[in-house]
């Protein structure tokens, strides 16, 4: 774990999957055909707190759909990328915008098509869910599965690792 806390405190960019790790992964289709998700609220306030602390977020995901354009704005994400088919090309181009190197950045993501990113960043995480093809590749899996908790996690343990979380606490305690 001590390994994990010293990657964590390195991080300035988090970048997130959307399908399995925001949501639970389902998608609902209404009668028109259009889509709808689930997000989970603790999630996001957890990555307005992050974004406070000056470490800045990022979305890529597999998918483009309106309603995460939605979200990203809500959550005010600093970079999103939908509909990524290739999501080692969407992180080279973040990096090159941000200035950030790979080793400043976690990931957290849940399917094959994530490993791209995962075997390059500082900080890799999967969700419980992901398969073993995917989870052996991280340097952490939460507790917490996606949709219910899990990127609010890795926001806490980031912030933990760079002392941050405290005085968010003691915030809303005065």
């Amino acid at each position: 774990m001590r390994m994990i806390a010293e990657q964590a405190r390195k991080v300035k960019l988090l970048i997130m999957d959307v399908d399995g790790v925001m949501t639970d992964g389902r998608i609902y289709y209404n009668a028109q055909g259009e889509e709808s998700k689930s997000f989970y609220v603790q999630d996001g306030l957890g990555l307005r707190l992050l974004s406070r602390t000056g470490v800045q977020l990022a979305i890529i995901s597999g998918r483009a759909d309106r309603c995460v354009e939605h979200r990203a704005r809500a959550l005010k994400i600093d970079h999103y990328y939908g509909g990524v088919h290739d999501k080692k090309v969407a992180l080279a181009d973040l990096l090159r915008k941000t200035g950030f190197k790979a080793e400043e950045c976690a990931f957290i993501g849940d399917d094959l098509i994530d490993l791209p990113i995962l075997t390059r960043v500082g900080l890799a995480v999967a969700v419980p869910e992901a398969p073993p093809q995917v989870r052996q590749h991280c340097h952490y899996v939460t507790g917490n599965p996606g949709g219910h908790g899990a990127v609010r996690e890795l926001v806490e343990l980031i912030m933990q690792a760079q002392g941050t979380f405290d005085a968010i606490v003691e915030e809303y305690l005065a």
